[in-house]
């Protein structure tokens, strides 16, 4: 009869979502850092929420997952950016552009051979 009262966690499947959508963006020029942060606060406050009462609430397995996704994608984001604010103030724009339009340049030249 206590299976009857048990409910989800209302941010359970929005943490999953957010934890996947980050972690797909991660790398576009730190855009996946705003989906990521937004998932580990609300994955915080359903996190305490289920801790408070475990028998009350389900969900959890989907909460702690979208967490999980969303550490990887915040990791990863921070480290992109820094790779890229490293690039721009040490390599410049100028030199990292044309570093890859010679790149560029030799893979069109290999595909012609």
């Amino acid at each position: 009869m206590e299976n009857q009262f048990v409910q989800k966690l209302p941010n359970s499947n929005t943490v999953l979502v957010l934890g996947i959508v980050s972690l797909v963006m991660c790398c576009c020029m730190g855009a996946g850092l705003i989906p990521s942060i937004i998932g580990l606060v609300l994955a915080n406050k359903d996190s305490k929420l289920y801790h408070s009462n475990p028998t009350a609430y389900s969900g959890y397995q989907n909460l702690n997952t979208g967490k999980v996704l969303c550490i990887i994608a915040l990791i990863i984001g921070i480290i992109n950016l820094l790779s890229n604010l490293y690039i721009w103030a040490f390599v410049g724009m100028d030199n990292f552009k044309e570093a890859m339009e010679e790149f560029q340049l030799q893979l069109q030249q290999q595909q012609q051979q």
